[in-house]
């Protein structure tokens, strides 16, 4: 993968403007760019224009003891999220990781996402440019998009086994595998929402694909979705999702590198042949 940039701290104002104190260090995981503060985590703000601010303001309003938690967002004096360009929100303990937790994971994602039902499309998502945004589309036939060579292989290949699929959509974490924090005796913890606009059982998928690529695959990856039969389907997405968002973060001094071709040639392989048949060759 390309290097992560290094560590923005936060600086002093923002720190006094949330109202917390401690000496900043960096966190591990996600994107690198998270900062524990004291009893917080501090990030830049993501997304366009008041996509922070929107995030804070709805996980303020989640349901609790619903299955998840999710860390509580920090605001300033003013009652802002956003103090130039920093979000913060409560340190929740939890083990990261997915591990041997896939079935964990899966619920809580579950439980999130039925938290979120109901709520409306934010416009925002229309405006997302970013490499994940993109590859969300282009997994999903809004939009085409060139990938690096190295992947081009299985693109084509995941590509051509999409057929049209038909599930009702709603806000969904796009992002839950490494998201999920295990806390023993309570609910596992959500965090880093990544909202988009999609079924809940392809963000499902995003989690079994992401295990199939990157983890040791285990018995509890085998199989997906509850029987639906749109499963399939929404797994080739996911490993779309993930491919072209992949490429779209190669930059001039890195190439995907056959280690990354051959984790999708060989998932996509066991995809071609079928759950039946393709899991024993993974």
């Amino acid at each position: 993968m390309p290097e992560q940039p290094s560590v923005i701290l936060p600086p002093h104002s923002v720190l006094d403007a949330f109202g917390v104190r401690g000496i900043p260090e960096p966190l591990t995981g996600g994107q690198g760019r998270s900062v524990r503060v004291g009893g917080a985590v501090l990030k830049p703000a993501e997304g366009t224009d008041g996509e922070s601010e929107w995030a804070a303001s709805l996980l303020e309003r989640l349901p609790r003891g619903a299955g998840f938690r999710v860390p509580r967002p920090l605001r300033s004096a003013s009652g802002a999220g956003v103090v130039d360009g920093w979000t913060a929100a409560e340190f929740m303990e939890g083990r990261s990781g997915p591990g041997g937790r896939w079935p964990e994971v899966v619920s809580a994602g579950r439980a999130f996402h039925a938290a979120l039902r109901d709520q409306p499309r934010p416009d925002f998502l229309d405006r997302r440019t970013h490499p994940w945004a993109v590859a969300d589309r282009v997994a999903w036939g809004e939009r085409e998009a060139d990938v690096v060579a190295e992947l081009a292989e299985p693109f084509e290949r995941l590509l051509s086994l999409c057929r049209p699929v038909e599930a009702a959509e709603q806000l969904v974490h796009g992002d839950l595998t490494g998201n999920v924090l295990s806390a023993p005796g309570r609910d596992p913890v959500v965090i880093d929402f990544s909202p988009y606009w999609r079924p809940p059982l392809y963000a499902e998928a995003v989690i079994i694909a992401d295990g199939l690529l990157w983890y040791e695959p285990g018995p509890a990856l085998l199989t997906g979705g509850g029987g639906d039969p749109r499963w399939p389907q929404m797994l080739i997405r996911a490993l779309i999702f993930r491919l072209v968002a992949l490429s779209g973060l190669v930059d001039p001094s890195w190439s995907a590198g056959e280690e990354e071709a051959a984790r999708f040639l060989a998932v996509t392989e066991v995809v071609e042949r079928g759950p039946d048949e393709g899991w024993a060759h993974l």
